[in-house]
């Protein structure tokens, strides 16, 4: 038998290191291992002790493998008798065990797949190995490894070596996640380095209380050898593999620790139980009567009611409500004679209890009934909107004249039409004197142009009337024929922003809603199928700011919001014939949880859009023409920015505490 521990690193603590040495000679003559030599004898160097060989029959039973908590991958060897001496060692990505003194029989002697256990062990290899057997556990990720060994079992766990895990939402298996780290943080003791060989319990145990500077007590039904191998494993760690390998647990009083088989430890507390509720059920009852201040009794009393199922199901209703206990398994708070009423009217608690009971009930209402802090939420939604239009147009149109259609009747009468209708005196001149000189008289024929129509162009490609934009307009005037062009052209610049900013006040992790806004009214329509009659119905719609939002403030002085800021606004209406107008809403809605600084302003959403369009319209063919076909078609060209921020700063204010 050896074994080792922490305490070779450190020479300095003589004393304890002469005891453990002395202990060690002791266990060995126990075990008939320590060969005595004669004063004569002349040292040996390379003399030492022939190792413990187990019988010929000894051989492997049984290859078994688990998958444990939290992904661990635990291996079992089980031998056909005791006295098998294992040996772990780690080389690269495998776990090497070797068991010099065990036959590995030839149905073991194939590789074994663990895959689907989804552990970081992948094969097992046992095969023959130097007269013993060989186990090669292949891994495939960083491990860490835990060996012990109990009657004729011996257990390997490989344990994946996890980082820290993200924190984020609240789900199973977050929790879970966090209390494998708490477990795992559990074991700050020395570590300490054991490799028993079929060692006394108690031995063990005094060697972890000589390590830990506890004072362990074990019970005299703590009996039994152990074998396992320990390397560099916190001593409290230890302590417990042990007490599982054995089937015994522990119990701590300060700086002492009580050793036993676990049912011996679950009877004595279930004796000390059964006496402190019996002691309890003679006692006298008291009645108390505590002012809430800070919150409402019914909301305690359901609280109280619902933690440990004290006081029936109900809550505090205008007399008062209450309940007593069924059963001392259901109650925490009070005893199982004990009773809670809330009156809402004076907004007082009515305990009836034994005295303890009474006092811890007092004590927890004291800490619950405190003044809460509260926090001033501010929020500011911007909105920035940018507009460019840009627009070119233009008219173009040919008009002509004709003469060849006349018109009867004297010289005065023609004279007057001619002047009317013409717009060519001297052709009107000529025609007359011409006329007269054929010594004609009577009628006078006179031409009459074409009358040219307001609306004389050919092509009408202009800047959107809506717009009032500036215009250019030219006119060619010939013999007979009209030429008309308007250039038009127009620029819009717009630049708006509004600001909405919200604030509300609400104590801590109590939810807050503010709104401001309007209902629009929108006719809806029901029935009048199957020749039946149409019902219109009047229905509104919010169009509200609205900031609602949850605080809860960290010990650090920081607040978590969970929070909801929407922004609606009519954007147009639809004109439905025969049902009215129904609005288009813009809707602008964030909802968010963030952690922020006390006082600190902080930019929790935001949304920017940016539109560029370009648009041509044209005559075919000739808006195509180099140069001159800008005359036949109409561009356009539009730039639309907007953008939404919000912005939220929450401040704590501070209540002061109450005084004693």
């Amino acid at each position: 038998m050896t074994f080792s521990n922490a305490m070779r690193q450190r020479p300095n603590r003589r004393p304890k290191l002469i005891h453990l040495c002395a202990l060690g000679v002791a266990l060995m003559v126990a075990n008939g291992t320590l060969l005595a030599a004669t004063p004569a004898a002349a040292p040996q160097p390379a003399a030492s002790a022939a190792p413990i060989t187990a019988p010929a029959s000894l051989s492997v039973s049984k290859i078994d493998f688990k998958r444990g908590e939290d992904g661990a991958g635990r291996l079992i060897l089980q031998f056909d008798g005791k006295g098998a001496s294992p040996d772990l060692r780690t080389q690269g990505n495998n776990v090497v065990i070797d068991v010099g003194n065990v036959r590995l029989p030839e149905n073991l002697q194939k590789p074994i797949n663990v895959v689907d256990f989804a552990t970081p062990v992948q094969r097992i290899d046992p095969k023959p190995y130097g007269g013993g057997t060989q186990l090669v556990l292949n891994t495939n990720t960083a491990f860490e490894s835990l060996a012990y060994q109990t009657g004729n079992e011996y257990v390997v766990e490989i344990s994946p070596r996890k980082a820290a895990p993200a924190t984020g939402a609240i789900n199973a298996t977050t929790v879970t996640q966090a209390a494998t780290a708490i477990a795992q943080r559990g074991y700050s003791g020395k570590p300490v380095t054991f490799n028993f060989q079929d060692v006394p319990v108690r031995t063990v145990l005094q060697l972890i209380a000589e390590e830990s500077n506890l004072n362990v007590v074990a019970s005299d039904s703590v009996e039994g050898n152990v074998t396992l191998r320990l390397v560099n494993v916190p001593w409290d760690q230890a302590l417990d593999i042990v007490l599982r390998a054995k089937g015994l647990d522990k119990r701590r009083d300060g700086g002492v620790v009580w050793v036993a088989p676990q049912p011996e430890l679950a009877k004595f507390e279930q004796d000390k139980e059964d006496a402190r509720i019996a002691i309890e059920n003679r006692e006298d009852l008291v009645t108390d009567y505590i002012q809430i201040n800070y919150h409402n009794a019914a909301q305690i009393f359901k609280a109280l009611t619902e933690a440990k199922g004290i006081g029936g199901s109900g809550s505090g209703g205008g007399g008062g409500s209450g309940g007593s206990n069924s059963s001392q398994e259901d109650s925490g708070f009070l005893s199982s004679r004990g009773r809670i009423v809330a009156d809402e009217r004076t907004n007082t608690l009515m305990i009836s209890d034994i005295p303890k009971k009474l006092a811890r009930m007092r004590e927890l209402i004291n800490v619950i009934d405190r003044p809460v802090d509260q926090v001033l939420i501010e929020s500011r939604i911007v909105i920035a909107t940018d507009t460019f239009a840009r627009e070119l147009g233009a008219k173009f149109g040919i008009s002509g004249a004709r003469d060849n259609v006349y018109f009867g009747g004297n010289v005065s009468e023609n004279h007057a039409n001619a002047t009317s209708n013409s717009t060519n005196a001297t052709q009107y001149a000529r025609d007359v004197a011409a006329w007269e000189a054929g010594g004609r008289t009577g009628a006078i024929p006179v031409r009459t142009p074409n009358t040219l129509s307001g609306n004389n162009l050919n092509w009408n490609l202009p800047v959107a009337a809506a717009s009032n934009p500036g215009s250019l307009a030219l006119s060619i005037l010939n013999a007979g024929y009209l030429l008309d062009v308007e250039l038009s052209a127009m620029q819009q610049e717009s630049r708006g922003e509004v600001i909405s900013n919200p604030r509300v006040v609400t104590t801590n992790q109590r939810e807050a809603l503010i709104k401001q806004g309007k209902e629009i009214a929108y006719v809806t329509i029901t029935g009048g199928g199957s020749g039946g009659a149409a019902t219109p119905n009047v229905q509104f719609k919010e169009v509200v700011l609205e900031l609602k939002v949850t605080p809860t403030i960290t010990n650090d002085n920081r607040v978590f919001l969970n929070m909801s800021v929407k922004k609606d606004e009519v954007e147009s209406y639809i004109r439905l014939q025969g049902y009215g107008e129904v609005p288009t809403i813009n809707r602008r809605e964030v909802n968010t949880a963030v952690l922020v600084e006390d006082g600190q302003t902080v930019v929790i959403g935001g949304v920017y859009e940016f539109t560029d369009r370009d648009s041509v319209n044209k005559v075919p063919f000739l808006g195509d023409v180099p140069f001159l076909g800008n005359l036949f078609k109409k561009r356009s060209r539009n730039k639309d920015k907007a953008e939404l921020l919000v912005f939220v700063t929450p401040k704590v204010l501070r209540v002061a505490k109450r005084a004693d």
